[in-house]
């Protein structure tokens, strides 16, 4: 009976030197290798950060890790079911995320992609500490807006949150100024060459104006409404940014959320929406 229990205890010190042993010898390489995988998780979060696709980027995450767990306590039949899944996941992954990778390969193939510097801060620039903002000067936007609205003048305006866009920032043009009431009024002047097309807001910042939308590809959307509002619609759906459209035909202002389009708002409704949305 001493004899079975020591060997035992013989056998369990065994096993736990070489767990030890497993964690103690780490290489060089394996460092590399964790950092570049760091870096990597972190970039395709950024990435998607602030869009509806991140929620299934943390999913899939999770779901990974799982599969690791279950990998590493020799877990058999619950461990093939999820194998089955692992396995098909990366044409899992080119469906879900088309969007996000043509994103991306564009930006690759962006000709000031690889200019000196460049690699470096896309790969390394964590934003440990985050930015200072400036607060959205609600007032002026609905203000610009119920000027709009009389004048019957069409306008979309994209106020971002967590995504600030860059991607559909980069189909327009560069403006980089403040907020105010005489600046999104000339844009969208019906002569101005910058009405075409959207005004991207960022931290109370026209980062670019005549920018490209995705549309919204719901059958039920009206038929009435243009294509400003299916603009409006198609980039709620895929951010969490805030769009607001004003009609050139009726002066109506909406503002949409989520994919959701909320039409007909006076400015008052609207200063509410606005206010319960940034302060």
């Amino acid at each position: 009976m001493y004899f079975v229990l020591f060997r035992k205890k013989t056998y369990t010190c065994k096993m736990i030197n070489l767990f030890i042993q497993a964690f103690l010898i780490l290489r060089w390489i394996d460092v590399v290798d964790i950092l570049l995988v760091a870096i990597l998780i972190y970039q395709l979060y950024y990435l998607v950060k602030g869009t509806v696709a991140v929620n299934i980027f943390i999913g899939i995450l999770l779901f990974y890790l799982l599969w690791l767990v279950v990998r590493s306590l020799h877990m058999q039949l619950f461990g093939t079911i999820l194998s089955k899944f692992i396995d098909v996941g990366f044409i899992a992954l080119l469906i879900v995320f088309q969007q996000e990778l043509r994103r991306f390969l564009l930006f690759i193939g962006t000709s000031n992609f690889f200019t000196k510097g460049a690699i470096t801060k896309t790969f390394f620039d964590f934003k440990w500490q985050a930015e200072p903002t400036q607060n959205l000067d609600i007032n002026a936007i609905v203000k610009v807006c119920k000027h709009m609205s009389d004048a019957k003048t069409g306008a979309i305006i994209i106020l971002t949150k967590n995504n600030a866009l860059k991607f559909y920032a980069n189909t327009g043009d560069a403006i980089e100024a403040k907020v105010s009431v005489r600046m999104i009024e000339s844009i969208f002047y019906k002569n101005s060459p910058l009405h075409d097309g959207a005004v991207i807001i960022t931290d109370n910042v026209i980062t670019a104006a005549r920018c490209v939308l995705p549309v919204t590809e719901r059958n039920d959307f009206p038929a009435h409404l243009g294509m400003r509002h299916r603009a409006a619609v198609g980039i709620t759906e895929n951010s969490d940014a805030i769009a607001i459209v004003v009609s050139e035909q009726t002066g109506e202002i909406s503002l949409s959320k989520e994919g959701d389009l909320k039409h007909g708002l006076t400015p008052e409704r609207l200063r509410e929406l606005l206010t319960k949305e940034f302060n």
